[in-house]
């Protein structure tokens, strides 16, 4: 019996329905998400590569992605530029931020 790799992707879908198909090494950056993709833990987005974040919408489920993307990208530089985020933003993506561990 064989077992089936996991694919190089995966999709986060926010409460409003929108799909952020992002790279499963980005999504990993997020402690929350890592875990829900282990494939020993028996969650459903481990087997599907389906991720539904029913607490944000797609606007921050976005920002979110572009994070994880910034954050694998800079992950061993020094002196990174801060990330632009709109301060109308600020506090979903703090709460954001505190639920995937990121």
């Amino acid at each position: 019996m064989t077992t089936k790799e996991p694919s190089e992707y995966v999709t986060l879908i926010s409460n409003d329905g929108f799909e952020f198909i992002i790279l499963r090494e980005a999504a990993y950056v997020a402690d929350t998400i890592r875990k829900m993709l282990d494939p020993t833990s028996n969650f459903a987005e481990a087997v599907t590569g389906r991720c539904t974040i029913g607490q944000f919408n797609g606007v921050i489920i976005e920002k979110l992605c572009e994070y994880l993307y910034y954050n694998l990208k800079h992950k061993d530089a020094k002196d990174v530029p801060d990330m632009e985020i709109p301060p109308s933003l600020c506090l979903e993506l703090l709460m954001a931020a505190d639920y995937f561990h990121c």
